[in-house]
């Protein structure tokens, strides 16, 4: 990449999960998807073929691509997150295929927070059930901006239309209490491949795209948050090269793009800290560069020496963030050991780790109806909650549905480490107020 290259939004790239209950089929699409668009090597066909003996049958079962451990196989179900990666002519995809069962919704939490779309399977047998309704919440309070309701095993209910019609029916009747805006339906038969990659002979009725048209033409160049600058600082870079006079008394500060777009020349925040200085070079993989954009890994120099490392944020000043110690979040609770308010735990959020306690559990989503149950007391493992925290130190943030990566956190167990459950940030009460005069250099 030369230093003129111009801004251009990461758009060749789409991450998506697929989730449902068990036996929806989820492992099977992915492994048709795989299949029918050519994008198995001959080892990974050859290795299909000798596990066919463990599903029995001694047919080719296209889940186990996905489905790497052997008691995934034995018993037929998904229990961890896998990821797959293919490409076509128009696009690049990262696959997270992620568990069915309710116990295991942690692990599909996991594989969705980082989605463009998500692609929700429902047995067109029984319909919409509870881990339909879970899924697409969690998908909503996730803010993945793109849903994919596939009606699979179609195959098994005489490929009617009005059982398709019927289901989405259901789903339209939660759906407008939810935050997703981009939704498709599109019946098929991963099994067979009906409406996967082709379009299937069996749904005449059906004038939509397949699950791979569909994928490679959604439009996601305005997902990223391109607006306010964030740059959490994950390490300071001093190479201390001896022998590269460039690189003798070279201080950079390294991370990932969370927001925005940087330029060399422009003036940025640094939090807590609260020093207002410029950027004076930004370095890639490539080389050095005029400006970078979310999501990219770079390293800033800037013109002044100030004191900063891991866990503070650069910032633009045009769209302020949060800085508070009084925090409101929604959460998914993952540990066997309910949350209750009054214990301690360490919240990580970007590359800042700090001390925080659980005030209060405000409230808990109920599943069957999507109702929100107030003062619920606690929550335990799988639910869905919103929860107030308090920080030992001042935590600088976005709201969730600002930005995806500066709204969410983890809390970790102290003494085990244990991942313990996954929050979104909902907006804060006020933005950070530098006094921009007394902290300029």
């Amino acid at each position: 990449m030369s230093s003129s290259a111009p801004v251009n939004v990461p758009v060749d790239i789409l991450r998506f999960n697929t989730c449902g209950s068990v036996d929806d089929g989820k492992s099977t699409l992915i492994g048709r998807l795989l299949y029918d668009s050519k994008s198995l090597m001959e080892d990974q066909i050859e290795a299909l073929e000798r596990s066919a003996d463990i599903t029995g049958g001694g047919q080719i079962n296209l889940a186990n691509l996905t489905d790497g451990l052997r008691a995934e196989r034995e018993q037929g179900i998904t229990i961890d997150v896998a990821y797959r990666y293919f490409a076509t002519p128009r696009r690049k995809f990262i696959i997270a295929d992620t568990p069915g069962h309710v116990q295991y919704t942690r692990n599909m939490v996991t594989g969705a927070s980082s989605a463009n779309l998500s692609i929700i399977l429902v047995d067109a047998r029984t319909g919409v059930i509870e881990q339909s309704r879970r899924h697409t919440a969690i998908a909503s309070l996730l803010r993945i901006p793109h849903l994919v309701v596939a009606v699979n095993k179609m195959d098994l209910v005489g490929w009617s239309e009005q059982r398709f019609m019927e289901i989405r029916a259901q789903f339209e009747e939660f759906l407008p209490r939810l935050d997703i805006k981009d939704v498709k339906f599109i019946p098929m038969s991963a099994l067979n491949g009906d409406n996967v990659v082709d379009p299937s002979p069996h749904t005449p009725w059906y004038a939509g795209p397949t699950l791979l048209g569909h994928l490679e033409t959604v439009h996601i160049a305005s997902d990223w948050n391109l607006q306010a600058f964030r740059l959490p600082v994950q390490w300071v870079n001093r190479p201390n090269n001896p022998t590269d006079a460039a690189l003798h008394d070279f201080r950079g500060f390294s991370g990932q793009i969370a927001g925005g777009i940087v330029r060399v020349g422009q003036r940025v925040l640094a939090l807590p800290a609260g020093i207002v200085t410029t950027v004076k070079q930004i370095w890639t993989f490539d080389g050095p560069v005029d400006e970078a954009f979310c999501p990219q890994s770079v390293t800033l120099v800037l013109e002044h020496d100030i004191d900063i490392s891991r866990g503070s944020m650069l910032i633009g000043a045009a769209h302020l963030p949060g800085a508070a110690t009084e925090l409101d979040a929604d959460v998914c609770w993952m540990h066997s050991r309910p949350l209750e308010p009054g214990k301690k735990y360490y919240l990580k959020h970007t590359a800042h780790t700090v001390q925080a306690v659980v005030t209060e559990v405000v409230n808990k989503l109920n599943m069957s109806t999507l109702d929100t149950e107030d003062a619920p007391g606690r929550l335990a493992m799988n639910d869905i909650g919103e929860i107030r925290i308090r920080t030992a130190k001042p935590l600088v943030f976005d709201g969730y549905a600002t930005n995806r990566l500066t709204g969410s956190f983890i809390l970790i167990e102290q003494g085990t480490n244990a991942t313990v459950a996954a929050g979104m940030l909902m907006p804060p009460r006020e933005v950070v107020k530098p006094e921009v005069g007394d902290y300029v250099i």
